[in-house]
């Protein structure tokens, strides 16, 4: 099951109002102690600060965003370091994905260096006031999966509305917490296909937008209720494709080890770390494929299934059941390449690998009291 995303949301964020002509930013300290003093809160007091954290007084309730999900998204993360600085993997990507999201949404688009800038800064100043985590060098034991970050959440949020429109005046707000594995960790982690499609030709799939996540919570939910930890979506027209899991890209090694992924078009996501994973492979001198991949095809040859994300990282599947048949990966646990995959990714994010590919954007200073 998925675990660690909390509203306990760090005390500075970022807030910008597209004004018709340009954006209006500002950063914005929200009530807050020491992390010390609100550890030692008793549960109800600790409630009470992180609701007054999640207010912005002056953001309409009623919206195109709240009545009609008209609204997208970006999730990235700022990783610590082993000496006691934060970087943030590929920030850039996240900028560009966010951009082409709202432009797609026919909204005024963010700018993409004023993206990376902002999210910087809120990093900054919530670990100038200590609102971040600190690198430990027993993460390494278990390829990082006990490791925590600091998760950057910047989402576009509307003008105030109510009938059927466009955004045209959005707001662009960036928040963080502390979050860490989203899979939990364990020694089964089989998934299954769902009935539910995520998204048809012609609509928002190539978005990250808000109304698309409503179908992919739903179909994890009854997942997770069939004792599954993910839901794999296939193709809206044949029903056979793969495409996407409830929160990222799926990828599958055959049995000549090719690595296989869905292929872009506009009902798959684009992936930063999907884009990683082919880089890497690629370089490795693995074959890489993009096209359309049948579950009958994974379900024969597949030796490897895993998803990646930004939330996911690298999550290797055990099995995956479609219909009535069970097919299971291996012997069950992580193969070989989705395992050096995962220890490759994990360790440039965390600084115990060199980054050669220019991935990791320093985002604070490195300070002589870390761990």
């Amino acid at each position: 099951m998925a675990s660690e995303f909390s509203l306990a949301i760090y005390p500075w964020v970022f807030v910008s109002q597209w004004t018709g002509t340009t954006w209006d930013d500002r950063y914005e300290e929200k009530p807050h102690s020491t992390p010390e003093q609100e550890a030692a809160l008793t549960d109800a007091e600790r409630e009470a600060l992180f609701l007054e954290r999640n207010r912005f007084a002056d953001l309409p309730l009623v919206n195109y965003t709240t009545q009609y999900g008209m609204g997208c998204f970006e999730g990235l993360k700022a990783f610590p370091q082993p000496d006691g600085s934060l970087k943030l993997f590929r920030p850039m990507d996240n900028g560009v994905r966010m951009a082409r999201s709202m432009a797609g949404l026919h909204m005024p688009a963010f700018p993409v260096e004023g993206f990376v800038d902002a999210v910087r800064g809120v990093v900054t100043r919530n670990q100038e006031i200590g609102f971040a985590p600190v690198y430990d060098p027993g993460w390494e034991a278990d390829d990082f999966a006990s490791g925590a970050s600091m998760y950057v959440r910047p989402f576009s949020y509307s003008e105030g509305g109510i009938g059927v429109n466009l955004s045209r005046f959005p707001y662009f707000i960036i928040v963080t917490t502390r979050v860490g594995s989203y899979f939990a960790p364990g020694d089964s982690s089989p998934t299954s296909t769902t009935r539910r499609v995520r998204a048809t030709p012609g609509g928002t799939g190539w978005i990250k937008c808000n109304s698309n996540y409503v179908t992919s919570a739903l179909a994890k939910m009854e997942a997770e209720e069939r004792g599954f930890i993910e839901c794999v979506f296939l193709d809206a027209v044949e029903r056979r494709y793969i495409e996407e899991g409830s929160s990222c890209n799926l990828f599958s090694v055959l049995d000549d080890e090719t690595l296989v992924t869905p292929e872009l078009g506009d009902t798959v996501l684009p992936g930063i770390t999907r884009t990683t994973v082919m880089e890497l492979a690629r370089e490795w001198g693995l074959a890489v494929e993009e096209r359309p991949l049948a579950i009958e095809e994974v379900m024969d040859r597949g030796v490897e299934f895993f998803g990646t994300g930004t939330a996911a990282g690298v999550t290797y599947f055990s099995s995956v059941t479609h219909g009535d048949v069970e097919k299971t990966f291996g012997d069950g646990r992580m193969g070989p390449i989705t395992q050096r995959l995962l220890r490759t990714l994990k360790g440039i994010q965390y600084g115990a690998i060199e980054d050669t590919y220019g991935w990791m954007v320093p985002c604070t200073s490195p300070v002589a009291t870390a761990a």
